[in-house]
């Protein structure tokens, strides 16, 4: 066998002296880019560290109040007055460390929980901690000195986003909820922790971290909470007692970790300086991104240190070479060559590369055969790895089918539960009035009855109290109206409209006699402006019962003094003429977030009366009439309803096409 001794003592010589060079340039090259990995290796450990704080952080937040949920203090302080409970909270949120500590009985909490999913969980009976974005109207119904601690100014910051806002009024709050399941009061105990300007919290994680750390020390060692792209928590230094609140992260951070989602583990520009850094997205309860948490350290100590190494580095080489290249020559005797090829072909495996081979074709000595085995090895260990890939993707190919089936179920499964509710609610109703039909008609019958018999019975001799009779007499009528306007909306199907050409200044006009009453109570002005519009083919009493529940309710909605707009004025929609009645008022308008639910059945504004059926009715009727009905809140204040419909000519175009 030839020995491999030998072989590299005649080899070695001309190598050693022409690549030495290339040689030293590779080792530099590649010292320098595992230096580099081992700076990213640490930061990445730090971000670890800080995000363990925070987790705990969040963990020992949601403890704390469970234990309060659960404590026999509070079952006590619950069934006691009001200033007592709020003593007590304020007790416990101060020994807590909390910004802001309540409760919630169960019909508070409900509303509430249709905007915080950890509310929501609370109120199902599971504690619940998570990090949520307060709007700054959130944070005022808290404690207006939350509100001014979470406003921080921005400041002008070198390769951030452009923006046109000037300060962060969100705050950024570690927020839980646990529920109360004893006493008197059922309900959900909601705190929570502004980390806006909590430098405590901060300089804990920047503590943890750096302590002591080769990577830390003094103003080298850095953490930071972000909202969204603002620092709100940093010790960062603007300038050198300053803390750079207010400052943002640059665009191409921003980019990979809010928008990307990814996390950021390299140099990135800090304020005033490179670091070496990491940053981790935040999600809220809704799985949104809302912010970041950053660590990192100067880059320049390192650097410095870096081209001071490879310097020693180069002096120690040459003088290596000058001193022991003879000696290294006899004792070499070539061994170490193939045995660190196998050395790095195991690191390379060992860091996920599991196509890094030996390729010691057709040695024959010792060290070629362990590295022919060994490649071996590594061929089967490569084909199990590519085998496991193809099982897990095809696995995850079948979770990700099998959850948008899901999906799709469950979506269907909401959708048909809100159909059976409604439903339900519209056959209730329509039971409802089927029954009040039946009881009222009966006493009307025998009103109607009894008036005919007195018309048959007397005669002529009626005459002095003809008036008396003739007002029973549309009174009765008018109670049949009315309980066949209920019947029509329980099963509308089962009635239709009987519709003529009806001129709609003359119905507006009637109905103002109607409610003159209601106007006079409110205290409302009534302006008209009334321009010469075509007619228009509906039912006039269901026009009337439009026109009346929009009157009644602007007066009621602006309160005494208010001023009520009434205007006609012709229109067109998708080419057909028709007329359009505006009942504008003054009053406070609809929030905007109801808008769209105000011609829903049984949706009310008015909590102590009304049903929440009359702009349903309404907008059923229109629509029925080829009208169209549609509400907005006016610039200068008030609701503003328009009620269109098509001319009588044009709908008659359209029944007969």
């Amino acid at each position: 066998m030839t020995s491999v001794r030998v072989r590299l003592l005649v080899l070695a010589l001309a190598p050693l002296v022409l690549l030495m060079p290339a040689l030293l340039l590779i080792a530099m090259t590649r010292w320098t880019a595992d230096y580099d990995r081992l700076l990213i290796a640490n930061v990445e450990s730090d971000l670890r560290i800080a995000e363990q704080y925070l987790s705990r952080l969040m963990a020992g937040t949601g403890e704390d109040l469970q234990g309060i949920a659960e404590s026999a203090q509070l079952a006590v302080v619950l069934g006691a007055e009001k200033p007592a409970r709020a003593a007590f909270l304020d007790r416990k949120r101060e020994v807590l460390g909390f910004d802001f500590l309540y409760f919630l009985p169960v019909t508070q909490a409900e509303p509430a929980a249709q905007r915080w999913p950890v509310i929501a969980s609370g109120l199902a009976g599971r504690a619940e901690t998570s990090i949520d974005l307060f709007q700054p109207e959130d944070l005022e119904a808290v404690s207006t000195e939350l509100a001014e601690r979470a406003r921080i100014p921005l400041i002008d910051t070198e390769a951030a986003v452009p923006t046109t806002r000037t300060e962060e009024e969100r705050g950024m709050v570690v927020h839980a909820a646990a529920p109360v399941r004893f006493g008197g009061q059922p309900g959900v105990l909601v705190g929570g922790i502004l980390l806006n300007r909590n430098l405590d919290f901060i300089d804990t994680i920047n503590a943890l971290v750096y302590l002591n750390a080769v990577t830390g020390g003094e103003r080298q060692g850095t953490a930071t909470l972000f909202l969204d792209d603002v620092r709100v928590s940093t010790n960062v230094r603007l300038f050198e007692d300053v803390r750079a609140l207010g400052t943002r992260v640059s665009a191409a951070v921003r980019g990979a970790v809010l928008d990307e989602g990814r996390t950021w583990l390299d140099r990135a520009f800090v304020v005033n300086d490179w670091y070496i850094s990491g940053y981790l997205p935040l999600t809220d309860s809704f799985g949104e991104r809302v912010g970041m948490l950053y660590v990192g350290f100067l880059e320049a100590p390192f650097t410095a240190a870096k081209r001071a190494a490879l310097l020693w580095m180069m002096l120690a080489f040459a003088a290596v070479l000058v001193l022991f290249v003879p000696i290294f020559l006899r004792m070499a005797e070539g061994i170490f060559a193939p045995l660190e090829r196998m050395t790095e072909t195991m690191r390379r495996v060992g860091d996920g590369d599991l196509s890094a081979r030996n390729n010691h074709a057709g040695a024959k000595d010792e060290i070629g055969q362990v590295a022919a085995h060994l490649d071996d090895l590594l061929d089967q260990v490569q084909d199990r790895d590519r085998r496991l890939r193809a099982w897990a993707d095809e696995l995850n190919q079948r979770v990700d089918q099998r959850t948008a089936e899901l999906r799709e179920a469950n979506e269907k499964l909401e959708a048909t539960f809100r159909q059976l509710v409604m439903s339900e609610k519209l056959a209730s109703i329509g039971e409802i009035t089927a029954g009040v039909a039946h009881e009222i008609n009966n006493p009307v019958a025998v009103i109607q009855g009894n008036l005919d018999v007195i018309y048959e019975v007397l005669g002529p001799n009626t005459q002095p109290i003809d008036t008396e009779l003739a007002l029973i007499d549309r009174q009765v009528a008018r109670i049949q109206a009315i309980v066949g306007k209920l019947l029509k909306f329980a099963r509308p199907g089962d009635y239709s409209g009987s519709e003529e050409s009806v001129e709609l200044c003359g119905v507006v006009d009637e109905c103002l006699v109607l409610v003159s009453h209601v106007v006079a109570q409110g205290k409302a002005v009534v302006r008209k402006a009334f321009a010469p519009v075509p007619d228009v083919r509906v039912d006039p009493g269901e026009m009337q019962q439009v026109v009346v529940n929009l009157i009644v309710n602007a007066v009621q909605a602006m309160g005494p003094g208010g001023t009520l707009d009434l205007a006609l004025l012709p229109e067109t929609r998708d080419g057909r003429d028709g007329a359009c009645l505006v009942v504008a008022d003054t009053g406070p308008g609809i929030p905007e977030d109801r808008l769209a639910s105000v011609f829903d059945p049984f949706f009310t504004t008015k909590q102590a009366e009304g049903t929440g059926l009359g702009l349903s009715i309404s907008q059923t009727l229109i629509q029925r009439a080829g009208g169209l009905i549609t509400v907005r809140n006016r610039p200068e204040g008030g609701a503003e309803f328009r009620v269109w419909l098509p001319a009588a000519e044009a709908r008659q175009d359209d029944i007969g096409a």
